[in-house]
Order: C-alpha cells, then sequence, then structure tokens
C-alpha cells in the first residue's frame, strides 16, 4: 500500500462532512466489506426475530388450545383422527405419535403390550427432541453474530486506523481537522458492529429461555400423557 495514495484518497473528506455515507465511502475498501458483512449479518438477524417470534406465539396459542381440548373430556380417538393426519405444533406431534404407537401395538391379530410403556416413552422423547431441535433452528446464528459482531467491527477499526495513520504520515500534518475523519471511518466500523451484535445477544437468550419453557411444557405434557396410558395398558393387560 503506497502512503501517497492512502493520503489522496484521504484529503477529500474534512471534519465538516463527517455523515454516515460519506464515513462509508471513504473508508478503505477492507473496511466496507466488514461494513457491508456486518450490515448484511444485522439484517439477517433481524429476519431471525420476526420469523422466530411469530413463531412462538403461535406454537404457545397452539398448545393452549390442544391443552383446552385434551382436558376437555374429549375422545382420545376423535382427537388422535382429527389430527393424525398432520399435526400442526409440537404439542400435537406429541400426542400423535404416541397414540400411533398405541394403536400400532393392539391392532392386528398379535398385540404387542409387553415393553409398551417404554417404547411409548422412546417415542415421546424422540419427538421432544425433534421438535424442540426445530424451534432452535437458526438460532445459533444469534449467538454467533452476537459474539463474533463486535470482534468483527473491531478488526475493521484497527484496519481503519492503521490506514488513517498512514494518511496522516504521508500528509505530515497531524491537525485535529486531518486526523478526526479518518478515526471516524474506523470506529464507524465498530458502531455497526455493535448494531448487528447487541441486538442478536438479547433476542438469543430470549429466544432460548422461551425453548425452555415449552420445551419444559411439552416434557409435562409427556409425563402426563405416559401416566394415562399407563392406567390403560394396566386396565387391558
Amino acid at each position: 500500500m503506497n502512503p501517497a495514495d492512502v493520503a489522496q484518497s484521504a484529503l477529500p473528506l474534512t471534519s465538516s462532512d463527517l455523515s454516515l455515507l460519506t464515513l462509508f465511502w471513504h473508508a478503505h475498501w477492507i473496511v466496507k466489506l466488514v461494513m457491508l458483512g456486518l450490515l448484511a449479518a444485522s439484517v439477517w438477524v433481524w429476519a431471525i426475530v420476526i420469523d422466530k417470534t411469530v413463531l412462538y406465539a403461535r406454537s404457545r396459542r397452539a398448545m393452549d388450545s390442544f391443552e383446552q381440548a385434551f382436558w376437555s373430556g374429549e375422545s382420545l380417538e376423535d382427537l388422535y383422527r382429527s389430527l393424525s393426519s398432520k399435526p400442526n405444533h409440537s404439542m400435537a406431534a406429541l400426542f400423535v405419535a404416541a397414540m400411533r404407537e398405541w394403536k400400532r401395538s393392539f391392532e392386528g391379530n398379535q398385540r404387542s403390550i409387553g415393553g409398551l410403556q417404554m417404547r411409548i416413552d422412546k417415542v415421546m422423547q424422540v419427538t421432544i427432541a425433534r421438535e424442540v431441535e426445530r424451534l432452535e433452528r437458526r438460532l445459533l446464528v444469534l449467538a454467533t453474530v452476537g459474539s463474533a459482531g463486535p470482534f468483527v467491527g473491531l478488526f475493521g477499526t484497527v484496519w481503519g486506523i492503521m490506514t488513517s495513520f498512514q494518511s496522516i504520515a504521508a500528509s505530515k500534518n497531524t491537525s485535529l481537522a486531518v486526523v478526526a475523519p479518518g478515526i471516524a471511518e474506523a470506529l464507524f466500523a465498530t458502531a455497526i458492529g455493535l448494531v448487528a451484535a447487541i441486538p442478536a445477544t438479547i433476542f438469543y437468550n430470549k429466544f432460548a429461555s422461551e425453548v425452555n419453557k415449552q420445551a419444559q411444557r411439552l416434557e409435562g405434557f409427556a409425563d402426563e400423557f405416559a401416566a394415562i396410558l399407563s392406567r390403560q395398558i394396566d386396565e387391558r393387560g
């Protein structure tokens, strides 16, 4: 990198023209790449935030509706027939998986009651793990942006400050009017990194807590439903 070229590229930017767009256009190309990457990460974060907010709210409402129908005294067979074709939420998928194993064991000429309780428990645990994995999908992106975003922005800042010092050395002018624009360009990268990382960290913690709550709710329903099926197995045994 030629210091004279760096100095020449830094000359058009003055301390009186420090708008965000101007800071971006006069930044070094590596700093520009860092800024664009962080802006893209920020957009991705907010897309995930909106998607997960809608998903978790819909899942809570569906669980509430299902539990109301389940404990209303409606026949389990009728509830299974209405949901078996396409369970549309986590708790319905858990119920359908357990009922399918139950019906498979009692249908046909040979009944397979031995070990049925264990099979039902296993099926429900696998279903819970699958549903939790679905709820957690793309949360790793939030965690990654939240932890790495500030460091990526800091890299852009360090590179920008290096370029700024090279231009200062080439121009042999250390006045604040020359120094300030270059430093502002460099710090702009850190600011964008924080803009991407702060919401990602906040919503990752919020969504992780929400997934944990829904997982505990599924575990609680699985225990209650397993107890109901266990009583019916004892009655038929």
